[in-house]
């Protein structure tokens, strides 16, 4: 499938047959749909949040937190999602995990060589051992702990959780996670406020491996540390990656880490995705206004050189009221009667970049300057 959304039929046999052991048998699953290095896909993934009003309270809008989104992940593939705070990109993850319902689309997930689940039309009983192949890395290390609770007790809960009854089973396992993430396996008897941001940040990563999954979503895995912790969680992350054969959706606003870690970068803007492409090609050459004008935005590491600040007019689309058209024409320089009236479609201009602007052959736009921020904190953490 193109990244444009085109959706393939699923076959009313496959829809009508009975729930059985097997995947792919039961309701929301799917056979041979992706491409075999495929692990996730998501089509037209939709999630509206309602907005209450009224005499007697009833539905008068809906905010759309996320519009008509496609992306996928290849297997042992780190996909960044960036955008303003507000563009939809945390609600994209928590939808890909279930943690939040969608309102429609489709999430298709890799379960074994012939076996392709569709994550939103699981029950949630169907979804709990799913689970065991996604998880999550929450942005607050912190927050994402339980204070009451040992280090054994939050590592080893998710395989009490999956049948693992042997109290030594559970003991050893969490002293290989902890090792594996760069703690030691004594710390496991500790609790969460004996431990720096970092360490936490450890925990919660030997926590989302414990059950060898497929697929991490890391939410903003870094934004909450200092910067000299940062390099140090991105670098376990990629060593992780690349020992574990894991697959990483990234959430971020930070380009630095993005340019850093990805191997490609989906743009979103007010609930949509503007732009994919590998990660070097979207940095110095990007096809989309927004996309440039972030690239824009990232400060110089020399203060010589200063780079032109693109100054993007008005204010961010609402999302619950969005304008006709593309999304982002009150703002761009560039837009036409076209991009008032009509809405671009994501479509492939250079192989593998994808963007949605009506204009992207025409525009000549700036990328990534050298001597930029990106690079040299790229540098730096390398």
């Amino acid at each position: 499938m193109s990244e444009t959304g085109a959706v393939n039929t699923v076959p009313a046999s496959a829809e009508a047959a009975p729930r059985a052991a097997d995947a792919r048998t039961r309701p929301g699953s799917l056979a041979r749909t992706l491409p075999p290095e495929r692990l996730l896909e998501v089509r037209n993934l939709k999630k509206y949040f309602p907005i209450k009003g009224g005499f007697f309270g009833g539905t008068v809008g809906a905010v759309r937190a996320v519009d008509d989104v496609n992306l996928h992940v290849d297997t042992g593939e780190i996909l960044s999602l960036v955008g303003e705070s507000g563009c939809g990109k945390t609600t994209t993850s928590r939808c890909v995990l279930r943690a939040v319902n969608p309102t429609s689309g489709e999430i298709l997930f890799r379960l074994g060589d012939d076996e392709v689940v569709d994550v939103a039309k699981l029950s949630d009983r169907e979804l709990r051992p799913l689970w065991r192949n996604m998880q999550m890395i929450f942005q607050d290390p912190f927050g994402s702990l339980n204070p009451r609770k040992n280090l054994f007790d939050i590592i080893g809960e998710p395989l009490l959780v999956n049948g693992v009854r042997s109290r030594q089973e559970r003991m050893d396992r969490v002293a290989e996670l902890l090792g594996l993430v760069g703690l030691r396996p004594e710390y496991m008897h500790r609790y969460p406020h004996a431990f720096s941001g970092g360490q936490r940040q450890r925990v919660v990563i030997a926590r989302a491996l414990a059950l060898n999954p497929k697929l991490v979503v890391a939410d903003e895995a870094v934004s909450a540390l200092d910067v000299s912790v940062q390099a140090q969680i991105l670098n376990l992350l990629l060593e992780l990656q690349e020992r574990l054969g894991l697959s990483y959706l990234f959430v971020a606003h930070d380009l630095s880490i993005v340019k850093h870690i990805s191997h490609r970068v989906a743009v979103m803007y007010v609930g949509k995705v503007v732009e994919t492409a590998p990660t070097d090609p979207l940095f110095h050459a990007p096809l989309h206004p927004y996309t440039s004008a972030l690239m824009a935005a990232v400060p110089q590491a020399d203060p010589r050189r200063r780079g032109e600040m693109i100054r993007l007019e008005g204010e961010v689309a609402n999302p619950a009221k969005p304008p006709s058209g593309c999304y982002f024409h009150p703002r761009c320089p560039f837009a036409t009667d076209q991009c008032k009236a009509e809405a671009p479609a994501l479509r492939e201009v250079r192989p593998g970049h994808f963007v949605a602007c009506h204009r992207a052959e025409e525009l000549d736009l700036p990328g990534v300057q050298s001597g930029s921020a990106v690079q040299a904190v790229a540098q730096a953490q390398g």
